[in-house]
């Protein structure tokens, strides 16, 4: 059965959006890293976060959104931390340590895990043999970064400081694909804007103690951020919490998920062509076939997604009903806001 998309929408706008997702994801730890060289990492996340939630709150108010329903804001708190403070948490706080190409790297293995945590289709993920290959080959490609990383670690080349944050990095994606996984249970039948603002607000709230825990109060004086750390978190902001998921929620409405979720393959080589580029970071040959070993992997993971005989919109989280103002529910926020 085929899924016609009525009102076709333009192909410039697509391109634009796409553009959106694919460069601006994929740009996030770029300049994640450049703001954390003005702010502390936790003070970072809560500015960042909070004020893309105010903002984004602001805006499904001034549409006339149903913002105060307090099961749908307890499923946003739980993912919120879960993907937003947990998982990015890790990544801007690794960051410190680790050049942003191999954090990039690490985190593009996040389609593996959620075949694992799925508990729900563990019957037919774990019988199908292309993903179980998949999920096979993501851990190798992942192991050989980790061989690399305690290698270095053992001849002296790499400090404990970054042997500790690539361990951390196993934390992110389990956090973020377990939030990803909470919120598509639960459901809700806000417009997932309204659910993506209450994320961001509540998990802006929650660096703000882990702030005090790390005592960055002390020794940060605003005065001394220099510009550029201003406009990478103005950028962080308006472009990697706001516009680059707006695009994307748009994009699910107008173009198979299957395309869309290509991003996945784009957004790490983004990362690492911005890092070595701008940032004068080193990849060795062995993490980039790692990094091509995961993007791989990921594929096959998501191969059976592909076929031409499935639906043009097919997530299983995904409600192809729209609400009265033509919004998209159930989305959830089930998506990468590093």
């Amino acid at each position: 059965m085929k899924t016609a998309l009525s009102n076709k929408p333009s192909l410039l706008l697509v391109i634009i959006a796409f553009a959106i997702v694919y460069i601006v994801w994929g740009s996030t730890y770029f300049f994640i890293q450049m703001a954390i060289h003005g702010f502390p990492p936790m003070l970072m996340g809560a500015l960042r976060f909070f004020t893309a939630g105010i903002l984004l709150l602001s805006w499904c108010y001034f549409k006339g959104d149903k913002i105060w329903i307090w099961k749908n804001i307890i499923t946003s708190a739980v993912s919120g931390l879960l993907m937003l403070f947990i998982a990015t948490g890790v990544v801007i706080w690794v960051e410190k340590t680790l050049p942003s190409a191999m954090v990039a790297i690490m985190v593009s293995a996040n389609p593996i895990w959620f075949v694992v945590l799925d508990k729900v289709n563990w019957k037919i993920n774990l019988s199908n043999k292309t993903i179980m290959g998949g999920i096979v080959l993501g851990f190798a490609g992942v192991l050989l970064l980790f061989g690399e990383a305690i290698s270095k670690s053992m001849s002296g080349t790499i400090s404990t400081a970054q042997l500790s944050g690539w361990i951390l990095l196993i934390v992110s994606p389990v956090a973020w694909c377990g939030g990803s996984l909470y919120s598509k249970k639960r459901g809700s039948n806000a417009p997932a804007r309204v659910n993506t603002s209450w994320q961001m607000i509540i998990a802006g709230l929650a660096f703000i103690p882990a702030s005090f825990v790390h005592h960055e109060y002390i020794s940060f004086h605003i005065s001394q951020v220099p510009p550029q750390a201003w406009m990478a978190l103005g950028y962080l902001i308006v472009f990697g919490s706001i516009a680059a998921f707006s695009a994307y929620v748009w994009l699910l409405s107008v173009r198979p998920a299957t395309q869309v979720s290509t991003h996945s393959y784009v957004n790490p080589v983004i990362a690492v062509l911005l890092g070595v580029l701008f940032a004068h970071e080193h990849v060795s040959g062995l993490q980039l076939f790692g990094l091509l070993v995961i993007l791989f992997s990921v594929l096959l993971v998501n191969a059976n997604k592909y076929s031409l005989k499935r639906p043009m919109i097919n997530l299983p989280w995904f409600n192809k009903k729209k609400n009265d103002k033509g919004f998209i529910k159930n989305i959830n926020a089930c998506v990468p806001t590093n």
